[in-house]
């Protein structure tokens, strides 16, 4: 399968008509590009100005993200954020942990993040049986996709009524066409379960490698 799921010229044409990210993040861009490697494992433009708009309309105040990377999903998400919001991040990258607080101390809406190393599960249920956790307004979850099923169904009995669960990869360059290894399996049944769960409504974003927006009814 092709990494482009839409075609090359018409994604092209939509990330040179979508709005600009803060040079900040254009920065970020170029340094995980030079240092970190894994490139790909970047948001971009598209799905990041994709979350700043559902967060800036949607105003969430107790936010989680699973998988911050170098933190450019993490900057966009605080970007359309309350000033007052709170935004927990999970990493298990050191090394990315210490290139994204760089960033994070320089942006105006960095006082919003607060990163945790180590397992987003582990670390899910150590803040919740702190009573640290509390309900979630919002969550961005793009981490291992092996667990994203367990991922989204413990973020799910988490979250508020009318909050919003929002995962990222979900077409997986394709391969939930024509699914073939045990990752494939997890992403098929993962999205097939939130179609027909009466408890939640979602909308399948073709935006890159493919956006759930799920929103929890009850």
């Amino acid at each position: 399968m092709s990494d482009f799921i839409v075609n090359e010229a018409i994604e092209d044409y939509a990330f040179l008509n979508t709005t600009h990210e803060p040079e900040l993040l254009q920065e970020l861009i170029d340094e995980t590009n030079k240092n970190m490697g894994w490139p790909q494992k970047l948001s971009g433009r598209l799905v990041g100005r994709t979350l700043k708009m559902i967060v800036q309309l949607a105003q969430p105040k107790n936010c989680l993200e699973i998988g911050m990377f170098t933190g450019y999903s993490a900057l966009s998400i605080a970007e359309g954020m309350p000033d007052d919001g709170r935004l927990i991040c999970c990493e298990t990258n050191p090394r990315a942990i210490d290139f994204a607080k760089t960033f994070f101390d320089r942006s105006p809406h960095g006082h919003k993040i607060e990163v945790i190393f180590g397992r987003a599960l582990d670390t899910i249920e150590d803040l919740t049986a702190k009573g640290e956790m509390g309900e979630l307004d919002f969550t961005f979850i793009d981490a291992d996709k092996r667990n994203y099923l367990n991922y989204y169904e413990r973020v799910l009995e988490l979250t508020r009524p009318g909050g919003l669960i929002i995962l990222d990869n979900v077409l997986w360059s394709g391969k939930v066409l024509q699914p073939e290894s045990e990752i494939d399996d997890v992403l098929v049944e993962m999205n097939r379960r939130i179609a027909e769960d009466p408890n939640v409504e979602n909308t399948f974003l073709t935006v890159r490698d493919g956006m759930n927006v799920v929103r929890k009814l009850r």
